[in-house]
């Protein structure tokens, strides 16, 4: 089963902007990249849709500035990685836990 993607303009009226807002701001945000057909028709991904009613968020909602905006995705994208990265450990740990069994009584 593939991703469902949108063209731009659909994209745009789920986000409830104008297409050339969502081309502004990929050149803006580094994680905003749509996939692009052979002819160079933008596609974006419930991921990308996700994203952009973030940086939507930030910018019309808080009042952010877009490098504001920027450095909050930035740093929201570190603190997932080094979340997960956490939950990872606690994982192995707990397998690591099972595989000595019980302690001393």
């Amino acid at each position: 089963m593939t991703e469902k993607t949108y063209r731009i303009g659909q994209a745009a009226r789920i986000l409830d902007l104008e297409p050339y807002v969502l081309r502004y701001w990929e050149s803006e945000f580094p994680q905003i990249q749509p996939i692009r057909t052979e002819k160079g028709q933008r596609l974006y991904s419930e991921e990308h849709i996700k994203l952009l009613r973030q940086v939507r968020s930030l910018l019309h909602d808080q009042g952010m500035t877009i490098e504001g905006a920027r450095k909050k995705l930035v740093r929201d994208a570190k603190d997932m990685d080094e979340g997960n990265l956490k939950e990872g450990i606690r994982q192995e740990l707990l397998e690591i836990k099972k595989l000595l069994g019980p302690g001393p009584k």
